[in-house]
């Protein structure tokens, strides 16, 4: 299959780039090509121009600012499976493949908001911060507020996210998945963090439109009587071939109970 005919620029820096995009509204942002390519492909996205920051080496790399890990946007897959970061290596083990892991990056990754990948839940449960920039300046935008929909994320046209900043200070996680066999995507994907101040955040992904917080489960996860039993409604979620929104909303709590037994 091949993609509807599309032009092409590559950006030499991000300067470059907020200039290309606010100089052309059509343009869309690649990095690694393995979100949007596939879905060009099947022709679900026919993006006329495509901006290609892949290059952009001052957006690559992990640092360590105080109690905060610094991820440049076009880090790798690989290379989050190979940091210190919380949570994250554990879940870029569970993305595609070696090939795909080499190539795709972490910021082309949450900004395109896909409702069954695995990074948007473990944001959720870190409290991830998004650093996204425009031709007006640099803004932050918390994880609660970043995913706003099926493939629609806080990041605006004309805007480029840019790093992302990960509390290094978390005291346990874990990341529980059922995916699905040919694809790797999640069917269902719980991600769970206990922080510093014993705050327990959870979050799922690929049963709904957008991931999710589990506030049910946050909310009473101290209580004696607490059950892992019914902590999503099924009407709330998706159901397709793969799975009923019924089974989905089982594997929440069966994938819950798990990731929260690992966090000690």
């Amino acid at each position: 299959m091949y993609p509807a005919s599309f032009d092409y620029q590559k950006a030499e820096s991000v300067d470059q780039a907020l200039a290309a995009l606010a100089a052309n509204p059509d343009l869309k942002i690649i990095a690694g090509g393995h979100s949007l390519l596939p879905a060009m492909k099947l022709r679900l996205a026919q993006p006329p121009a495509l901006l290609d920051v892949w290059g952009l080496e001052e957006l690559r790399g992990i640092t360590r600012d105080g109690d905060t890990f610094v991820v440049g946007a076009m880090t790798t897959h690989a290379d989050i499976l190979r940091s210190e970061v919380p949570l994250f290596p554990e879940v870029a083990g569970w993305v595609g493949d070696p090939m795909v892991r080499n190539r795709g990056t972490i910021g082309g990754s949450l900004a395109h908001a896909d409702p069954s990948a695995d990074y948007p839940a473990a944001a959720l449960a870190l409290g991830v911060e998004f650093v996204i920039r425009g031709q007006s300046g640099e803004r932050t935008v918390h994880a609660d507020d970043m995913f706003q929909g099926m493939f629609e994320s806080a990041v605006q046209p004309g805007e480029l996210l840019t790093h992302i900043r990960i509390p290094a200070t978390i005291q346990a996680s874990a990341y529980e998945k059922f995916r699905h066999p040919a694809s790797h995507y999640a069917v269902v994907g719980v991600a769970m963090a206990k922080h510093a101040s014993g705050e327990v955040r959870a979050a799922y992904t690929g049963a709904a439109e957008k991931a999710h917080r589990l506030s049910k489960l946050e909310d009473g996860i101290r209580s004696a009587e607490f059950q892992f039993k019914n902590l999503v409604e099924a009407g709330d979620l998706l159901g397709d071939r793969f799975a009923s929104a019924e089974y989905r909303a089982h594997l929440v709590d069966v994938l819950s109970e798990r990731a929260y037994k690992r966090l000690g």
